[in-house]
């Protein structure tokens, strides 16, 4: 959490956006007179509004910002008219659980919006309001998502210089849908699950095990994934409720104190979520006792409750990848690598077009398209990669992989950056020896990955080049992928070999 890179400083500075925009969202609420009920839900819709909405360009945010309220504030007439009705109410929540996540299937603004719709069943059931209680609920809802958007793109319009960084998607909209029906029916299970035996350990707090069963499986893929994440919420739960007990359970709801303590989880979470799982649930676990202590409601007792309901959700989930339509992690993790050599593949291709003389190739697009491709895979080796995973020689090998990924990468921003450099020879003089060199190197890297996807062994790198910036990387990502054939292609469970 601490060492991870921050290019441009952008997690640091979408945390301070992120303290600033909610907590005038909430001050906002409690200036217009809204009581507290109103204001916390508020503060929810503010946190979302920032934290979900992962559009890449501007003018995509403001849209899906400005269709939040058109699916939250529906939901939100839901649960408080069905609260009183426990039957109903539940079938409710499953409904919702589903069509969640299976909005996904319309990409980044569907995730977005489902979570959303998601979160505001789950905040009626938090704060037990009823259906007289909607008209304020509903107008602190659209207040503070009104303060969110101004603070993000007027006050603080962070993303017009540096948009977040997102994840890829599946690789057509027949495979978004495919996938998304699948966590649909795995995550409504799950949450079937967590609902019915949550409510047996607490008629009260039963959500939590809602929550956590569904949470678990955001950004996942496989079983693996979705196991280690769960096991990374639990975690990170007990050292929140660790924290808890010494910070929230003090300070007992007194505002002075419990304001800045408050701001200092929102500012963790944004920080630490795209970098840690456990970390961003130890903030969570926090901000909510210190939520709670406002409330009136904190004592020891509800910081173990909330414990075990959150275990009570990673078992549901657990049981649900495993039993409900299971993807296994060696399927996901190997369509993974394969985009991300895909991605290597295309670089090298526009590198040598560049290095022909073609002024439109430009390696630098793949090259920057290659980092979250890299992400992505390294969330789908997570299982393997995790420190208690007991088949060690799979561990070894996925260590391995991602080594070799990680060094291909390396040499292809390098690549990039040489050939987009004022001063290159690359592209100056298609005839000269050297673009020659550049050229064939480039063809040569081409048929090593296409030789990686076929599960064949790529041909030997070529003999050490002239000092060339270019060629230097083009022959080290060369010797990479080399080497990347035997951990690749040998069977799970063999040793893995110092070549």
């Amino acid at each position: 959490m601490f060492v991870a890179p921050d290019p441009g400083l952008f997690r640091l500075r979408n945390s301070t956006r992120a303290v600033l925009g909610i907590g005038l969202a909430v001050t906002t609420t409690a200036l217009a007179g809204f009581p507290l009920t109103a204001c916390l839900t508020g503060g929810l819709a503010a946190l979302l509004a920032l934290f979900t909405v992962t559009d890449t360009t501007v003018r995509a945010q403001a849209v899906t910002t400005a269709l939040l309220p058109a699916v939250g504030l529906p939901v939100l007439a839901l649960a408080t008219a069905l609260h009183a009705q426990p039957l109903a109410r539940d079938a409710a929540f499953l409904a919702v659980a589903f069509a969640g996540v299976w909005a996904r299937r319309w990409g980044v603004r569907g995730n977005t919006l489902g979570i959303f719709a998601f979160m505001t069943y789950f905040v009626v059931q938090f704060l037990r309001t009823g259906t007289e209680q909607f008209p304020v609920l509903a107008a602190a809802v659209t207040l503070s998502l009104a303060v969110a958007a101004l603070t993000r793109f007027v006050l603080w319009p962070l993303d017009r210089s540096s948009p977040p960084p997102a994840l890829p998607g599946e690789r057509d909209a027949p495979g978004l849908r495919r996938v998304s029906l699948r966590l649909a029916c795995q995550t409504t299970a799950a949450c079937a699950f967590a609902l019915g035996v949550g409510q047996a350990v607490s008629a009260e707090r039963w959500y939590w095990a809602v929550g956590a069963a569904w949470w678990i499986f955001v950004n996942t893929a496989s079983r693996g994934e979705t196991l280690v994440r769960g096991f990374r919420r639990v975690a990170g739960t007990v050292l929140g409720i660790g924290a808890g007990m010494l910070v929230a359970l003090p300070l007992d709801g007194a505002l002075p104190a419990t304001v800045p303590a408050a701001a200092v989880c929102v500012f963790l979470i944004f920080y630490t979520a795209p970098v840690s799982y456990s970390w961003m649930m130890f903030a969570v676990t926090v901000l909510v006792g210190l939520l709670y202590g406002l409330m009136g409601l904190l004592h020891p007792g509800l910081f173990a409750l909330r414990l075990t309901e959150t275990a009570v959700g990673a078992l549901g989930a657990g049981l649900a990848v495993a039993l409900v339509l299971p993807v296994t992690t060696h399927a996901a993790t190997v369509d993974w690598i394969h985009r991300t050599l895909e991605c290597v593949r295309e670089c090298a291709v526009q590198a040598g077009r560049r290095a022909a003389g073609d002024p439109a190739a430009d390696p630098a697009r793949p090259a920057a398209e290659l980092a979250p491709l890299l992400a992505r895979a390294r969330m789908a080796l997570a299982p393997l990669l995790h420190p208690l995973n007991p088949l060690r020689a799979r561990q070894a090998r996925a260590r391995r992989i991602m080594a070799l990924l990680d060094e291909c990468a390396v040499r292809v921003r390098a690549l990039a950056d040489e050939l987009a450099a004022p001063g290159s020879e690359a592209g100056t003089e298609a005839g000269t020896a050297r673009n020659v060199g550049v050229v064939a190197a480039c063809a040569r890297v081409e048929t090593a990955v296409m030789a990686l996807l076929a599960s064949a062994e790529p041909p030997p790198p070529a003999a050490e080049p002239d000092p060339h910036p270019a060629l230097v990387q083009l022959h080290g990502l060369e010797a990479a992928l080399a080497r990347l054939a035997a951990p690749l292609h040998a069977s799970p469970d063999a040793p893995v070999t110092a070549a």
